[in-house]
């Protein structure tokens, strides 16, 4: 699988993507049980956990990171995304979502930024499969960076 693996540009993508890596082993799939805030604590704000739903497919936020809370129009913990109307089916982000849970492999997406801060530009989004019984997607483990035309990368709340 290594030769699949994105390349995040964002410090925070890069250091969530090692820990999935490490977290995976020898298995194609990590699971949420293999996931250990602990381990993470510098990632936690910029994390994003979605239940994976299927027959329709759908997704839902499970877990919200107070970084990307912050930086969105509104909460969006236990919203499904289809119910978000930039976020729904055939948009980037679902479309982007689909692929990870179909190719059960990690994304990288960089799509432009829809939210209250008008200096911010794009997000660029690391999408990793997880998986309770290590063969169906039945979560995604996201980690989100945003960034702002100013400063490039905005990390501070």
């Amino acid at each position: 699988m290594s030769h699949d693996l994105p390349a995040p540009k964002h410090p925070v993508n890069r250091q969530s993507l090692g820990y999935w890596l490490r977290i995976r082993g020898d298995r194609d799939l990590p699971g949420r049980r293999d996931l250990d805030p602990v381990e993470i604590p510098e990632l936690l704000a910029h994390v994003v956990l979605m239940d994976v739903a299927t027959d329709p497919l759908d997704f839902r936020y499970r877990l919200v990171g107070t970084m990307v809370d912050f930086h969105l129009h509104r909460p969006l913990t236990g919203a499904w995304v289809s119910q978000v109307p930039h976020q729904r089916a055939g948009s980037v982000f679902w479309a982007t979502m689909e692929s990870v849970v179909r190719e059960r492999r990690p994304v990288v997406s960089n799509i432009p930024y829809v939210g209250p801060h008008k200096d911010f530009t794009s997000i660029e989004d690391l999408i990793m499969p997880l998986s309770a019984d290590g063969q169906t997607v039945d979560m995604l483990f996201i980690t989100v960076a945003f960034y702002n035309r100013t400063t490039g990368l905005a990390d501070r709340s």
